[in-house]
């Protein structure tokens, strides 16, 4: 066989096991891409996004969208000319698994706190519309979680109203862990409690609870990476009753980073005339009761899906902004928000067509 043949034969065979090899070694990486964009002034699956009974409501026009971002699954494993695609694909991001996926999350973990975050945006989406409206909401302290096989499983369950910590008031979720890690690993403390059940059936029946009980819980210490403490293996969150009813209907969505974009449209809804004029808004964000809006991952697969989606603006944390603004869709201003308060401003503007000062990202 002629040298240069054999040498043509060996590069080909070479380039193919090469090929081969990408095709079969999994690498430590997943992959993020634009994910659907709904208008949460509109339906979606047949029925409105918003569903408010209870409350006189207003016709509204435009978009205002919240965006998502596909991921592939904790059991996925990428391989190499997947990965090479991903990092060259303008509308993909190649990130570290375990960027998606910490501790060695299963999908079934990440599902469930996906699940519980998308849940508890909605309430602070709520929370934060209303307020914004000076329409008052009841709330108190509630057992969110409890972990398996801690010292509080079988005493405290999700949904347990928290009154006391050791006689002291709980007024807000953070003052639990404060009162519980003034003890040490092995002390008893004291949880005032409403069950779950009876504040379910004093709402029900429109009343005050009237039944309280108090559960003593030996406490025990920290595992995580954080300094060594007393727990008990609880998770505080915060519920409320709303004067009127509001339904979210958005299925198969996880995560919190809906809640700007929830909380604006409640309040659209909620008030004459359209809080865009007409326009396609889009944003994302977090949101907690007080319209502090927050920053979120994968910002820039969410701006590439809404401005594919037809958007003209882009709601965008301000913490997220100096990413947004490193490769922003032809075509999309990026506005930088940091509240509730924020959002509606830069609305009224666009309405308005005075655009001149929006506060933009990378301005």
């Amino acid at each position: 066989m002629p040298r240069r043949t054999a040498t043509m034969l060996a590069s080909t065979l070479m380039l193919i096991a090469l090929l081969c090899a990408g095709v079969f070694i999994p690498v430590p990486y997943s992959e993020m891409s634009p994910g659907p964009t709904v208008n949460t002034l509109g339906d979606h699956g047949g029925e409105p996004v918003l569903q408010i009974s209870g409350r006189k409501t207003y016709a509204t026009s435009g978009h205002l969208n919240m965006t998502t971002v596909r991921v592939t699954s904790a059991d996925y494993r990428m391989n190499l000319v997947e990965a090479v695609y991903g990092w060259l694909a303008h509308d993909n991001k190649v990130v570290p698994h375990e960027t998606l996926y910490p501790d060695g999350k299963t999908e079934e973990q990440s599902t469930q706190e996906n699940a519980e975050e998308f849940s508890q945006s909605q309430e602070s989406a709520k929370v934060a519309a209303l307020k914004e409206l000076d329409v008052p909401v009841k709330s108190w302290v509630i057992v969110s979680t409890v972990v398996k096989g801690s010292p509080a499983e079988g005493k405290l369950h999700a949904g347990d109203v928290i009154k006391a910590v050791d006689g002291t008031a709980v007024k807000e979720p953070a003052d639990v862990a404060k009162l519980v890690t003034k003890h040490k690993p092995g002390q008893d403390v004291r949880f005032t409690i409403v069950p779950a059940k009876e504040q379910a059936a004093a709402e029900k029946e429109k009343r005050t609870p009237t039944r309280t009980q108090d559960i003593t819980i030996t406490t025990t210490t920290s595992d995580d990476a954080g300094e060594k403490r007393a727990i008990v293996g609880i998770s505080a969150g915060t519920d409320h009753t709303f004067p009127f009813t509001i339904d979210i209907k958005l299925a198969d969505v996880g995560g919190p980073s809906a809640g700007l974009m929830f909380a604006l449209g409640i309040y659209d809804k909620l008030t004459p005339g359209s809080l865009t004029g007409g326009t396609f808004v889009a944003g994302t964000g977090t949101i907690d009761d007080e319209g502090k809006v927050g920053p979120i991952g994968g910002i820039e697969m969410k701006t590439v899906g809404a401005r594919a989606k037809g958007a003209e603006y882009f709601l965008t944390p301000a913490d997220n902004c100096a990413a947004a603004a490193k490769d922003t869709p032809e075509g999309l201003t990026l506005v930088k928000v940091d509240t509730i308060q924020d959002a509606l401003g830069a609305l009224k503007d666009i309405r308005g067509g005075d655009t001149a000062d929006l506060p933009r990202c990378g301005r």
